[in-house]
């Protein structure tokens, strides 16, 4: 997967697509308990916490998910981020590449200044799969 990674301030793993193709494997990966984003408009990753979330990452993943958003490349604003559990999320067969439904969604404003201080830190693909290998085998006890 060519997704982009990020390691929250309190030290949780963050996954996000960077297309329709990378959206789909992101989602089709997402566990039922586990946080996703999209922005309230559509041309957005989907970002993915990975795990139990800490205080603070809602925050922060609402924030990298806007950062790369279409609806902030073309106009730096404030931007609206939805955020609901992988359980939520549907697709039918008539959906296009990328598109999902979600039910129980709840939103985090993120502001102009939240975005503009947005340091990414990239997770080593070692790393990112060290971790989610973990993560799985932890879960499945």
């Amino acid at each position: 997967m060519n997704l982009r990674t990020h390691l929250s301030k309190q030290g949780t793993f963050f996954i996000a697509g960077r297309n329709d193709e990378t959206n789909e494997e992101l989602i089709s990966q997402a566990k039922p308990d586990e946080y996703v984003f999209h922005t309230e408009k559509a041309g957005s990753p989907f970002v993915n916490i990975k795990g139990i979330p800490k205080s603070g990452d809602l925050k922060e993943a609402a924030i990298m998910c806007a950062r790369y958003s279409r609806e902030w490349k073309k106009r730096p604003l404030n931007v609206v981020v939805h955020y609901f559990l992988g359980k939520d999320i549907s697709k039918s067969k008539l959906m296009k590449l990328g598109t999902f439904g979600v039910k129980k969604a709840k939103t985090i404003k993120v502001t102009k200044e939240e975005i503009n201080s947005f340091i990414c830190v990239p997770i080593k693909k070692k790393r990112l799969l060290e971790f989610l290998n973990h993560l799985e085998n932890t879960q499945q006890l």
